[in-house]
């Protein structure tokens, strides 16, 4: 398979040392936010760029009909933009906000606990999450993922950074330390207990492991997908 690589920071050297192992081909590296290149020899592109790149990526692939899959954080406020190009186009477009097999689990997980919690209001749910200082967006979209989760099956309504002011908000505090790769906690804290779920991404080889199955995943498929899809849960 033919892969067209926008934004060739650590996370997308990462990728290409897996799809070369798998025995892809890389014919682009965009390493900076390029306004012009040439898409149409790429089978599939994978966008792990800087959210001020991310729409022109997207919509470059989805104009020129290549399944695009994106990582690429910080940039959702234009999401049903590109989902609506993607119908229009009859084109292939797939978002995470973490392409990690067991953050994609963890998401699932999440959910069934925010389900089991919802009607318990002793307990006030809180998140963390943990990146390198060279993550450019806070909160992470895994841990503003994991909010939407709890969100979903809670009285909670919104989410706010660091802390919470406004009644039933999630507090996500966002702490960039050197050389973390993603570590996200969920906490129902009360007087007298508390309940963590925890994720620690150890290497970024998950990430790109799971970026590359979900591009070989929609590499013949049309429509608007999510992880979910690419794993059948």
């Amino acid at each position: 398979m033919k892969i067209a690589l926008l934004g060739y920071g650590k996370m997308g050297q990462t990728i290409e040392k897996i799809a070369l192992s798998r025995g892809h081909e890389i014919v682009i590296k965009i390493d900076k936010d390029a306004e012009s290149y040439d898409i149409s020899d790429a089978e599939v592109a994978i966008d792990f760029s800087i959210p001020d790149a991310a729409v022109h990526n997207i919509s470059n692939c989805l104009n020129h009909s290549v399944p695009i899959i994106s990582g690429t954080t910080g940039w959702l406020e234009r999401y049903k933009e590109m989902e609506t190009l993607c119908r229009k186009k009859k084109g292939a477009f797939l978002y995470a906000s973490n392409f990690s097999l067991g953050v994609n689990i963890f998401f699932e997980l999440n959910k069934q606990l925010a389900k089991m919690m919802g009607n318990l209001e002793q307990y006030e749910v809180q998140i963390e999450e943990i990146h390198h200082k060279q993550k450019l967006d806070e909160p992470s979209g895994t841990a503003i993922t994991l909010a939407e989760g709890v969100i979903e099956h809670t009285k909670h309504g919104q989410w706010e950074l660091d802390k919470a002011t406004k009644e039933n908000s999630i507090p996500i505090t966002a702490i960039r330390s050197p050389e973390v790769p993603g570590t996200h906690t969920v906490r129902y804290g009360s007087e007298v207990d508390c309940i963590d779920i925890k994720h620690t991404a150890h290497t970024r080889q998950g990430f790109a492991l799971g970026a590359v199955v979900a591009a070989e995943w929609i590499a013949d498929k049309k429509g608007v997908f999510s992880m979910k899809d690419v794993l059948g849960i």
